[in-house]
This record gives C-alpha cells, structure tokens and sequence, in this order.
C-alpha cells in the first residue's frame, strides 16, 4: 500500500466525520428503529467518533494483545456507563469526560510512545464511562433500551476496528506514522476546543 492511499484513508476518516454533526445528540425520534438509531449515533458526533478511532489507533500503536483487549475494555465499561446513563445517576461533566478522552488520547498517539497494556486498558476504561453515559442519558425515548444498546456497542465497536486497521497500516510506514502523530496532536486540539466550548 502506498503513501498516496494511507494518506487517503486517513483523510476520509477525519472527513467522515463532519456530516450530522448538528444532530449528533438529537435523540427526540427513532427514525430507522432502536438498533440502528444507537448505531449511527456514536458515528454522528465527532466527539465520539475521534475518541473511538483513537482507542483502536492507541491499540495497534502498541500491539500485541492490547489490538484487542483495549477496545473491548472500553466497549464492555462502555456499556456499564449506557446502563447508568440509562437510569440516569447524575453523573456531572460528562462532555468534558469525552473532551478529556480527545486530549489525553490524541497526545498519546501524537508521541507514539508503548503503553503499558494494563494502563491502557484502565485509561480507556475510564473515558468509557463518559462515553457510555453520553450514549443512555441521550438515548431517544421511543427507542427499546436493549436494541439501542446493542446498536451504540456495535457501532462502538466497528469504529474501533477501524481506528485498528487505520493504524496497524501507517505503523508499517513512515509517512503514516507522521500523519498519525499529527493526526493525533489534531484530535488533542479538538479536545481542548471543546473543552473551552469552542465547538
């Protein structure tokens, strides 16, 4: 594979993600049903989705068993937080979880530097329960909990996968490793952004 279609890639990714911003929390109907309702809806806001991409891009960066046990540790306490978002606990600052998850996540990526796979694994752990608490507390009221879920965990998932493969491909060469390093100092700036509700 070339520069030319790792760059490409990438691109498409990151472009991928402007469409619906808008209606990223709009959870006020159930267009295409619960399932398929919760799996756009980590797709469609790009705080969720450059969060997720960079759980599978951390992964392949440190590879080995991390490729899998990372992002199923995010998607299992993910679900944990949906429950408590479901039943809605009060957990407080829960966009500025999900803006923390782009900084610390886009910085680690940025410096391309092994984690530990327990830390790794307790890190996005963490971030998961902002994550999933975002997706319950939002999740439409005409929606069937189980199906939601299950469809915001798959879409979680199939993100990850291709955070996986996008970083698993541009390790293998020096450009993608520099694109990634400035990908990932791109999603830490977005993190902050939103941070300072610039976004």
């Amino acid at each position: 594979m070339n520069k030319k279609v790792i760059r490409s890639v990438i691109l498409a990714m990151f472009l991928g993600s402007i469409p619906g911003v808008a209606y990223a929390h709009d959870g006020s109907n159930v267009p295409f049903g619960g399932f398929l309702s919760g799996l756009v809806h980590p797709v469609l806001g790009y705080d969720h989705l450059l969060a997720m991409l960079s759980v599978g891009i951390l992964s392949a960066q440190i590879g080995g068993r991390a490729i899998w046990t990372v992002p199923a540790t995010f998607v299992s306490v993910m679900a944990l937080g949906g429950a408590l978002g479901l039943i809605d606990i009060g957990l407080t600052s829960t966009e500025l979880g999900i803006a923390a998850s782009l900084v610390l996540l886009g910085l680690i990526i940025a410096a391309e530097r092994k984690l530990p796979v327990l830390l790794a694994m307790m890190g996005v752990g963490f971030f998961a329960i902002f994550h999933g608490y975002a997706h319950g507390s939002e999740m439409p009221t005409t929606a069937e909990p189980v199906l939601y879920a299950a469809g915001f965990l798959t879409g979680t998932a199939l993100i990850h996968i291709a955070g996986v493969v996008i970083g698993d491909i541009a390790r293998h060469y020096e450009s993608g490793k520099v694109i990634l390093r400035v990908g990932g100092g791109l999603i830490s700036m977005i993190g902050v952004l939103f941070i300072f509700g610039m976004l």
